[in-house]
């Protein structure tokens, strides 16, 4: 992959932070995006622009072809058997709302939600909120020192059982780097009769996905991460699935026929997308995919395990650094959260941007997984498909140098 040709494609990445060229490690947080994806933004905008479904004049009838096209390419991207498998929501913490909500309604005393402590706060409160609702128990997957769920705990306590309802896991930690084994998790689950949720919003962007294959009914992930825009997520579930639910929202489109005394609802995926949908983000969705596809999803994951051994080696050499998470590049994705002794991640990232270097600090809507760990909070570095080894050598001597500036004892 010709990483420097790459990153001309993604007009941001020249810019500089005062005297120093833009090194942008926040990937995690959201992704850069390449002049196809603006220009396709703008060019619906310009030259397309109408509501979809309701409006039966030209211009409806091309934002919708567009709209549903972006559908289409989504649901081949991640391998879903059919497009009317993909809703979109506003990000991935409304399709995990969505599935608290809907697949949550079942839910009764006595039943259990599964989910651990390595989760984003987005795959926490909803499922609390549904327990909280119903009378059901919430127990979650605790962590080893090494920042992986710890499997031999789990099964000693029985942690999935007869009473388990759904399990709802994350795919990769947005903390730790850590790739759950979530095929295997999800036959436990259907073995014992729950249903399973996976937050892929930090692995859909990074690696090839079939949705098949890793056994879930429902996937959850957001298109700012993946070189799309922001204000659009992807929810995807089983069709079967989805038509039994209930709706999430109600509105204009998910519905088939409103009376005042009631009313019958669409088929998915229209029963879940009330009101006037993401249609420009959708379509910028589209582009995106088109992009990362004709990368290669195969190559972009080779890029970052070789940035991500990188990093890790770079990083865990500099005195008073501690590495939170698997120290190597092992069924691990490509952010690194760390701290610094003496420096407050805050600190860090201030420090940091001066020298045009853009992390994140804080505890990244991962409270309890820092609490487990003992920290109260971190920095965190991501890499993506156009970060470079000299890149991350920025990082480093910048690190070192907000070290040496905070802790004169490592100078």
């Amino acid at each position: 992959m010709d990483v420097a040709a790459l990153r001309e494609q993604f007009p941001i990445l020249s810019r500089t932070v005062g005297e120093y060229p833009l090194v942008y490690l926040d990937s995690a947080n959201t992704s850069q995006k390449p002049t196809a994806v603006i220009d396709a933004i703008a060019a619906h905008y310009r030259d397309h622009n109408a509501n979809v479904a309701r409006a039966m004049h030209m211009l409806g009838a091309e934002a919708t072809e567009a709209f549903e096209g972006a559908r289409a390419k989504v649901a081949t991207f991640i391998g879903a058997s059919r497009p009317e498998e993909i809703i979109f929501t506003k990000n991935a913490s409304e399709a995990l709302n969505l599935a608290a909500n809907s697949l949550g309604a079942a839910l009764r005393p006595g039943d259990e939600v599964v989910i651990s402590v390595m989760e984003h706060h987005s795959n926490i409160v909803p499922w609390q909120l549904a327990c909280e609702r119903s009378g059901a128990t919430l127990r979650w997957f605790d962590v080893t020192a090494d920042g992986r769920l710890d499997l031999e705990k789990a099964a000693s306590e029985r942690l999935i059982n007869e009473r388990t309802r759904i399990v709802s896991l994350t795919w990769v930690s947005n903390v730790l780097g850590t790739r759950n084994p979530v095929a295997d998790i999800a036959r436990q689950a259907h073995a014992v009769g729950a249903r399973m949720v996976v937050d892929a919003s930090q692995a859909v962007p990074h690696q090839a996905t079939d949705v098949a294959a890793i056994g879930a009914d429902i996937v959850a992930f957001t298109a700012h991460k993946m070189c799309g825009p922001t204000g659009i997520g992807v929810l995807w579930g089983d069709y079967d699935l989805l038509a039994s639910l209930p709706p999430f929202l109600g509105g204009g489109e998910m519905i088939e026929i409103v009376e005042m005394e009631r009313s019958t609802y669409a088929a998915p995926p229209h029963l879940f997308e009330a009101g006037t949908p993401p249609i420009a983000q959708a379509i910028g969705l589209g582009a995106a995919i088109d992009f990362l596809s004709g990368i290669g999803m195969d190559k972009i994951e080779a890029h970052e395990h070789a940035i991500t051994e990188y990093a890790l080696a770079k990083l865990t050499a500099i005195d008073g650094f501690t590495l939170l998470g698997p120290a190597e590049a092992v069924e691990r994705g490509s952010a690194i959260s760390f701290n610094i002794d003496g420096v407050h991640p805050h600190d860090v990232m201030q420090i940091l941007d001066s020298r045009g270097v853009a992390i994140r600090g804080g505890h990244h809507c991962a409270r309890p997984l820092h609490k487990r760990l003992g920290h109260q909070s971190s920095t965190r570095a991501s890499a993506y498909l156009y970060t470079t080894p000299g890149e991350i050598d920025a990082l480093a001597d910048a690190l070192v140098f907000t070290r040496d500036y905070f802790a004169p004892k490592f100078g």
